[in-house]
Parts: C-alpha cells; structure tokens; sequence
C-alpha cells in the first residue's frame, strides 16, 4: 500500500465496507466489513504483506456491541461526562456515548485508519467525535469515564492496562470494560454490570453468539 493520507484511507476503507448496523445496536451505523468484501477473508499474513494493520476498525466486536448498548441503555453513565473511548476501532462505543449524552466523547486507537475510520462513522451518525491517535496508557487527562471493549486479548497489553486502570479509579474516574470472555481479563477487581447475547461472526470468533459482559474496576 502507498504511504496513508486521509484520501487514501478514506478511498481504502469506502472501497472495503458497507454502512450496517451492529446486530446488538441498532440505533448505530458504521462502516464495517462483511462477508461480501475481500477485507474480511484477507489473513493477518496477507493484510502484513500490502502493508495494512490488522483492521479492526472494520468489526464490530462483541465486548464493544455489549458496553455501547450498556451505554445507550444506561444514559445515565456518561451524560453530561467527559468520555474517553480507548482502543476505539470503528468509534462505536464513542458514538453511544455520545449519544446517551455525554459532554464530550474522544476515541483513542493507535491505528492510523481508525482516525478516517471514526470520523465517517461519527459523519453517519450525526454526531461529532474527537480522535487520540496516541498511545494514551498512563496518561490522565481528567477524563470521568472511561469505556474498554475487548482490551484483554493479549497479556503484556493486559499488564499495562491494569495498573493504569487502577490509578484512573484511584482519582474517581469510572472504568467500564465489555469483554466476552478474552484470556487475560482480570480475575478480581471487577463487578458485573449487565450481560449481553451479542451476534458475532464464526470468521472472527469462535462461535456466533458472544456471551458478553460489561464490568465496572471496583
């Protein structure tokens, strides 16, 4: 692939994605990948070879379908809040959020296609969204919420996002995370808030249906 401009991401990801609904939120369109678009049969391998990070923006996950329907359900959690979104892929749980009426939602992912892939999904929706395109473990930019769906897939990731978590909770902050089960989700330290039944696809999981839960850091 050529060196990534807006244009061309905004081409690239147009030219690989249809605008749906997530099964479990509805309320919310997104520019995903199906099983009409090569993007979802394309290997880790093969998207390393044309130079692409994997795309997970193209996906709705299961752990981000159940915290944005919590969210959406539970308005309460983020009206009038400062919201932050890490590790925001396509900008779903973002978008609930500010939709459910927080003050300000920011999307924070590291891949540099989900800065033109969160802003045609805010475009779709009506709303507006701010993007962190930076590592942001250990910072503390005063955020009141912070939401985290399937953040704990991997352990030296997990290892990092623990400790910072918790010095979030320390000054007040609230941590949500939606997680369907991955490896290294903390054993303790968490209250389940709310379960999800979330539609998944077989080429992304490991099954069709992700029993998904939404926890709260105690």
């Amino acid at each position: 692939m050529t060196a990534l401009t807006p244009d061309s991401a905004k081409k690239f990801i147009l030219d690989n994605t249809a605008l749906m609904a997530p099964p479990h939120v509805p309320e919310i369109v997104l520019h995903l990948a199906d099983e009409a678009h090569d993007l979802w049969l394309r290997t880790e391998d093969e998207l390393t070879e044309i130079g692409l990070p994997p795309p997970f923006w193209a996906f709705a996950w299961a752990g981000g379908q159940g915290l944005a329907r919590h969210v959406l359900d539970n308005p309460d959690t983020v009206r009038g809040k400062r919201v932050l979104d890490f590790a925001s892929g396509s900008g779903l749980v973002g978008i609930a959020a500010v939709k459910a009426g927080a003050a300000e939602a920011i999307a924070a992912d590291i891949d540099p296609f989900c800065a033109t892939a969160i802003r045609l999904n805010a475009e779709a929706n009506g709303i507006g969204i701010k993007f962190l395109g930076t590592d942001c473990i250990g910072a503390d930019d005063g955020w009141d919420v912070v939401l985290a769906g399937d953040v704990f897939y991997d352990r030296p990731f997990a290892d990092r996002l623990i400790p910072w978590f918790a010095m979030l909770r320390a000054r007040g902050a609230e941590i949500l995370v939606g997680d369907p089960g991955r490896a290294y989700l903390p054993k303790t330290g968490l209250e389940p808030l709310a379960v999800y039944e979330v539609a998944v696809t077989r080429a992304l999981e490991d099954a069709e249906v992700k029993r998904t839960t939404v926890w709260r850091l105690a």
